[in-house]
């Protein structure tokens, strides 16, 4: 399973969703976001040095406390030497190694966004209750729709659950998919400042059970589409 985690706008939360999906799943966590990386930068060989041809894609898988990641690079010149047509055959490489993998999409809607959602089995998208973040999610589903990859969520992240229950509601409406709200919570934020999964920093929080819920149903999508390709 390949999951694609998007949303357009950047500073919505699509890298804490990764990393939090990553551990839920027991999944690695591929971050693609090749030029404004902002999961951990790891210790050795990086995404960009994958994509340039340098290294073998299992080369560069690593732990980082209790999530495994494909770390990306920092520097420009990385980058550019990046050729992220690579990244379907990246990707699909890591999955028959370790099963499971979850992509941190760069932020807005540019060919690299298109690239990683086409390379998925599902997306989820993350959002946030503002108006131009939500505008943005919905163009991100517009995409993923054209290129018949499944959203399988929507994240409606650093909101409050009875503040904006009503905007979670009509958004699955209009999308057709479930929606998770993960709460404005102070723990999130020092989680992800530790680089830890926020199960294993807070047990306790609201984002623990909402994290679960999406990678909960994340699972189940998988097997539909499973079963799906049996029977054609």
């Amino acid at each position: 399973m390949i999951v694609a985690v998007a949303g357009g706008k950047g500073g919505v939360g699509k890298s804490t969703t990764s990393w939090n999906l990553g551990r839920e799943l027991d999944a690695v966590v591929v971050d693609a976001d090749l030029t404004t990386a902002d999961l951990p930068p790891g210790t050795g060989p990086d995404l960009h040095d994958v994509l340039a041809g340098r290294v073998e894609p299992v080369d560069a898988v690593e732990d980082v406390g209790p999530v495994t990641i494909l770390p990306c690079g920092r520097t420009l010149s990385g980058a550019r030497a990046s050729n992220v047509e690579n990244l379907p055959s990246v990707v699909e490489r890591i999955e028959r190694e370790w099963g499971r993998v979850v992509v941190d999409c760069p932020a807005g809607l540019a060919r690299d966004v298109g690239i990683e959602l086409q390379s998925a089995d599902l997306a989820v998208l993350v959002t946030r209750p503002t108006r131009a973040a939500m505008v943005d999610a919905f163009r991100t589903d517009e995409l993923a729709e054209k290129l018949r990859t499944p959203v399988a969520s929507l994240v409606l992240n650093m909101a409050e659950s009875e503040r904006h229950e009503e905007i979670a509601d009509r958004a699955g409406r209009e999308l057709g998919v479930e929606v998770t709200i993960v709460d404005h919570q102070q723990a999130v934020a020092d989680a992800q400042a530790r680089w830890v999964p926020v199960r294993d920093h807070a047990p306790d929080a609201q984002a623990v059970d909402a994290y679960s819920s999406v990678a909960d149903r994340l699972e189940r999508a998988a097997d539909r589409l499973v079963g799906r390709f049996e029977t054609e």
